[in-house]
């Protein structure tokens, strides 16, 4: 029976590895831990396949050489390589985009397409990370179903930056509703909120809701937020 890995850290991707993983074929490995993913433990499960969903740390050479280790990435790349694609494509008004499996290579998010899929951009950061979890798992089944080959990436390349928590600083003169994609882009855990800094006090913003052009938000106010 084939064996395969899961590598990610965030609670969605666990969340719906626990769920796709009792119906699909095979036997499934999560690894939640950078320590855990070395050569001597993928040596043991000797999986077809290494998949990261939102791994946050660079993958050793001698993995991604040996091993069929495929990472994903919300965009239609080559279109948006690099970091905070999400914050990214939002702040740039963009209301969709296709996620990408790619054959994960020395460059990042330059790797061959073992497919594309469309998705949404509609809702708090947190809405849209639990969506792509469900996607991601998707694909993950059709890879392993199919075992199509990653086809080099074609057209301009267009990079991201990642962004810095002091970015998250919402910008004067904005409007409602770039105030409300702005809040919302930033909106999950671990990710540093949309704030307003007063002289030693910060206050943080979430919970965005934009109806008939009144913007609601849900505000958190002190000296020692992050």
């Amino acid at each position: 029976m084939s064996n395969f890995i899961v590598a990610t850290i965030h609670p969605w991707n666990i969340k719906a590895f626990n769920h796709y993983s009792k119906t699909l074929t095979g036997n499934w490995h999560l690894i939640t831990d950078k320590d855990d993913l070395t050569i001597e433990i993928i040596n043991k499960i000797n999986p077809d396949y290494i998949f990261f969903p939102h791994w946050s740390w660079l993958v050793p050479n001698d993995i991604y050489t040996q091993w069929n280790c495929v990472c994903f990435h919300m965009t239609d790349v080559p279109f948006g390589r690099g970091g905070s694609p999400l914050q990214n494509l939002i702040i740039r008004g963009l209301s969709k985009t296709k996620v990408s499996a790619l054959q994960m290579t020395e460059q990042l998010d330059a790797g061959p397409v073992y497919l594309k899929h469309p998705m949404a951009l509609n809702g708090s950061a947190n809405d849209i990370f639990n969506q792509l979890a469900n996607v991601v798992a998707e694909m993950i089944s059709e890879i392993v179903a199919k075992k199509p080959v990653p086809i080099e990436q074609s057209g301009d390349i267009v990079h991201f930056e990642r962004r810095t928590p002091e970015q998250s600083e919402i910008p004067n003169d904005i409007s409602v509703e770039k105030l409300y994609d702005f809040i919302r882009m930033l909106d999950a855990p671990s990710y540093p909120k949309a704030f307003v800094q007063q002289g030693s006090n910060k206050l943080e913003f979430s919970d965005a809701k934009l109806e008939n052009g009144t913007l609601t938000a849900k505000v958190t106010f002190g000296t020692d937020l992050n």
